[in-house]
């Protein structure tokens, strides 16, 4: 009978045990990175809600250059990130509820347990591939915009002769 409750257990956390070993992908926007060579876009994923941040990249095999992920804390707070479960290397960009870049972690290790955390209370974190962080040229005081942000660049207003090449 033991046996039989035991094993009952056991399947019962199966599933449990599925959910924590598959990526999650969130929902994607556009971000644009106002560094001291120009503007930089990507595409982001937006992790903003506990188990989105919880989970990050974990499983996942890589990201592409022109990508990444960010984290929107809501409002600031001294973050405690780890690669746990992440496979590769990547870049962390602090930022405050302005946007503007606090600090930045290069090359953080895979699987690392280790806290990072820029020592202050940040609304958001930016994950890159990495060296991208390098690459891109951003440094603290960059400006991230981003709607989390209230920042968001707006797109060109369309003309009304677009418009109608548009309807046609």
């Amino acid at each position: 009978m033991k046996n039989i409750l035991l094993a009952s257990a056991l399947f019962a956390l199966i599933p449990a045990a599925q959910a924590q070993s598959e990526a999650l992908y969130m929902p994607e926007s556009s971000i644009t990175i106002e560094t001291a060579g120009g503007d930089i876009s990507l595409t982001v994923e937006v992790a903003d809600d506990p188990e989105e941040t919880a989970t990050g990249l974990m499983f996942r095999e890589g990201i592409a250059d022109d990508h990444g992920m960010i984290f929107d804390f809501g409002i600031p707070r001294e973050p405690n990130m780890y690669m746990r479960n992440v496979p590769f290397a990547i870049d962390m960009v602090f930022m405050n509820e302005e946007g503007v870049v606090m600090a930045i972690t290069a090359h953080a290790q895979p699987f690392s347990e280790r806290h990072i955390n820029p020592g202050f209370p940040v609304k958001s974190v930016l994950e890159l591939a990495d060296g991208q962080a390098a690459a891109f040229g951003i440094r603290p005081g960059d400006v991230i915009r981003h709607e989390i942000f209230g920042n968001a660049v707006e797109p060109a207003a369309t003309s009304e002769v677009e418009e109608e090449a548009i309807e046609e």
